[in-house]
C-alpha cells in the first residue's frame, strides 16, 4: 500500500501532522486512521470474498490473466535472457539460483513459461591427461 512512500516521507507527515494537530490530539488521530484502514482493509477482502462466493470456479479464471499481467511487470531482462541462453544447459557461470528459483520463472513445477524443460544432460568427465579436448567444427 505504501511502497512508493519512504522513511523520509512518513517522517516528514509525522512532523507535520505533530505540528497541525498538537501532541494532545495526535494519538486520538493516529488510532482513528489505524482504525479507519482497518475497516478499509475489511471491506476490501470481504468484497473480495463476496465475489469469490458468488463466481465460483470463475473467479480463478479470471484472476489468472491479472497474475499473467501482474508476472510481467516484474519481468528481468537480465534473467529472461540468463534463462533463454542457458535454459536446459548446465550453467557454466554459476547464475542457476537467481532470486531462488533455479533460474526459472517458474520454480515450482520445473517449467519456464509453461514449457517443460529438456533433461539436463549428465556432466562430461573431465579430459584425461594428454587427451585432446573435442572439437566443434560448427564453432569454428
Amino acid at each position: 500500500m505504501f511502497e512508493n512512500i519512504g522513511w523520509g516521507e512518513i517522517l516528514v507527515l509525522l512532523v507535520a501532522a505533530l505540528f497541525i494537530l498538537g501532541p494532545e490530539r495526535l494519538p486520538e488521530a493516529a488510532a482513528w486512521l489505524g482504525r479507519s484502514v482497518r475497516k478499509v482493509r475489511d471491506f476490501a477482502s470481504g468484497a473480495r470474498q463476496q465475489l469469490r462466493d458468488e463466481m465460483g470456479p470463475e473467479f480463478e479464471e479470471y484472476r489468472k490473466p491479472i497474475e499473467d499481467l501482474r508476472a510481467l511487470r516484474n519481468f528481468d531482462p537480465k534473467r529472461a535472457v540468463t534463462q533463454h541462453l542457458f535454459d536446459g544447459d548446465p550453467d557454466p557461470l554459476g547464475l542457476n539460483n537467481i532470486n531462488g528459483t533455479n533460474g526459472h520463472s517458474n520454480g515450482s513445477n520445473g517449467h519456464a513459461n509453461g514449457i517443460p524443460k529438456a533433461a539436463a544432460a549428465p556432466a562430461p568427465e573431465p579430459l584425461k591427461p594428454g587427451e585432446k579436448p573435442p572439437v566443434d567444427p560448427d564453432a569454428t
